[in-house]
């Protein structure tokens, strides 16, 4: 008996249903609903943005032109408070002040983030417990440690006791601006050691071992190879440390009101607090903020043209 053969122009295999195609219409419609599903989820985070961060910003401008203490009405004096601002040396040294504080800030808070992160990635005994520990003063209200720290310092305080000593760490013009700088980065230690630990951790660990292969010592390997494939991290904590440190306020003012010692810790961000709040000069505070979000503007302009010719991203 003969196996009858399927009809011509047939197939043994059984064809598949054709699958409908979705109309342009639609094609063209859901690029528009995904952006408007999009938006609708981030619009609470935005409206955040804009209400705290972006019409603050934008209402500083007219108001740098006005006189305004908040119970009389608004005044307009044009480039009157520019003209008293650049022309007050204790702005100017203000500045100076801030620029000193940040500079002492920035490579200790950096410095010292790198070495524990080093040291916490080889997951020696009481790792855990001392990561934790680490972060605790970055999520603390900073007014609670510059309320402990001034109790530490103070002239009758635990530090001086234990020194056997009795000096003025926060009342003598010599200590203030380090002791509080050192305070300042204490704090945000923490904050750059979880990032540089993200970035060692994530070395391929093929790339040490082919250069311990080739001899290469530890210190080698991590001035040769982790520090360079560490730029990213490093351009992101020493971009953000310096914005923290630029705009330190609560926890400064807490340890060192008043400008300290002979002026010693009159940060800028305090002066803008003291223009705004006890001499109700609203006009000053706005040209000083101005003035500090441009510096902040050019110094991280600064910052992004040097890292960006010695960081390479991997793709």
């Amino acid at each position: 008996m003969t196996e009858s053969a399927p009809p011509s122009g047939g197939s043994a295999v059984a064809e598949e249903p054709r699958r409908a195609r979705p109309r342009r219409g639609s094609l063209r419609r859901r690029p528009v609903r995904e952006a408007l599903t999009a938006y609708g989820l981030v619009a609470p985070a935005l409206f955040g943005v804009f209400a705290f961060l972006l019409l603050p910003v934008l209402v500083l401008v007219p108001l740098s032109f006005a006189d305004w203490d908040l119970l009389h009405p608004l005044e307009w004096v044009g480039t009157a408070n520019w003209s008293a601002a650049l022309a007050n040396p204790d702005v100017w040294k203000s500045f100076g002040v801030t620029m000193l504080f940040v500079l002492m800030v920035l490579p200790l808070q950096v410095g010292l983030g790198l070495w524990l992160a080093t040291l916490l990635v080889r997951n020696l005994p009481g790792s855990a417990v001392f990561r934790t520990l680490l972060v605790l003063p970055w999520v603390s209200a900073p007014v609670v440690l510059g309320v402990v720290w001034r109790w530490l310092l103070d002239y009758d305080g635990v530090v001086n006791q234990l020194l056997g000593e009795h000096i003025g760490w926060l009342t003598d013009a010599r200590f203030a601006l380090p002791v509080v700088a050192f305070v300042q980065a204490w704090t945000q230690i923490g904050y750059v050691s979880l990032f540089f630990m993200a970035g060692l951790t994530s070395i391929p660990d093929a790339t040490v071992e082919a250069a311990r292969i080739d001899g290469a010592s530890d210190r080698q390997i991590f001035w040769r190879i982790k520090l360079p494939l560490l730029r990213p991290t490093m351009f992101f904590v020493t971009v953000t440390g310096m914005i923290a440190a630029f705009q330190a306020f609560d926890l400064v003012y807490t340890l060192s009101p008043n400008g300290g010692p002979q002026g010693t810790t009159d940060l800028i961000a305090a002066r803008i607090y003291s223009q705004a709040i006890p001499f109700s000069n609203l006009g000053q505070a706005a040209v000083l903020a101005i003035m500090l979000f441009v510096l902040l503007v050019a110094v991280a302009l600064v910052q992004n043209a040097y890292f960006s010719r010695r960081t390479t991203y991997e793709r």
